[in-house]
């Protein structure tokens, strides 16, 4: 008798870590499946997307797989690689800040340190657009909602800024290793999302 309450109440247990097992390995998978959507450089923000609502779902109990995460990405690409675009200017913005730093121009320390703050504070907000991303919404709407959310919430911001880092340093140590940690990523930038909801 004892036995068999102690399986039922171990039961329960076995289930959550099953679960929760499940949750991370889908993670895993869904950051190969951004990476692979991201190969065209620019379709970047539309495959984080798509990722992000692949896994907004799982959380949820809903269906879902690889094909829904294709029609969302498609979806999502329409007018994402706009924003893709303009992320890779604002990158290269950046990087002409640095050659001047490394040039020793007056001033270019300053002006270094501006631009990388703001380009971490760009890819933050992208993140968080990306995050809320729905079938329809407008991308203009979207980043200007989550870089006020960027701005309004440090701690979540300061969160996914940290999710880069893993990725980076995951990408240094061995490089294959930061293709998965963007499932983990998107994982937080939900999160995140989630957490400024309930606020």
């Amino acid at each position: 008798m004892s036995q068999a309450s102690a399986k039922t109440r171990g039961a329960p247990r076995e289930s959550v870590f099953a679960e929760r097992f499940a949750l991370f390995a889908e993670c895993l998978l869904t950051g190969v499946w951004i990476a692979v959507a991201s190969l065209p450089l620019v379709t970047y923000p539309a495959a984080f997307a798509a990722g992000a609502r692949h896994l907004r779902r799982r959380t949820e109990h809903q269906g879902g797989g690889w094909r829904e995460f294709v029609a969302d990405f498609r979806a999502a690409v329409r007018r994402g690689w706009l924003v893709g675009v303009a992320g890779w200017v604002a990158a290269f913005a950046v990087w002409v800040d640095v050659q001047a730093v490394r040039a020793g121009i007056p001033g270019g320390p300053f002006v270094g340190a501006v631009g990388l703050f703001a380009l971490f504070g760009l890819v933050v907000a992208g993140m968080r657009a990306a995050a809320a991303w729905e079938p329809g919404a407008s991308w203009r709407a979207l980043l200007g909602a989550a870089g006020r959310r960027t701005v309004l919430d440090p701690a979540g911001s300061f969160l996914l800024v940290g999710g880069l880092v893993m990725v980076a340093y995951s990408a240094w140590f061995v490089a294959p290793l930061a293709i998965p940690v963007l499932g983990a990523v998107a994982a937080a930038a939900l999160a995140v999302e989630a957490r400024d909801r309930r606020r």
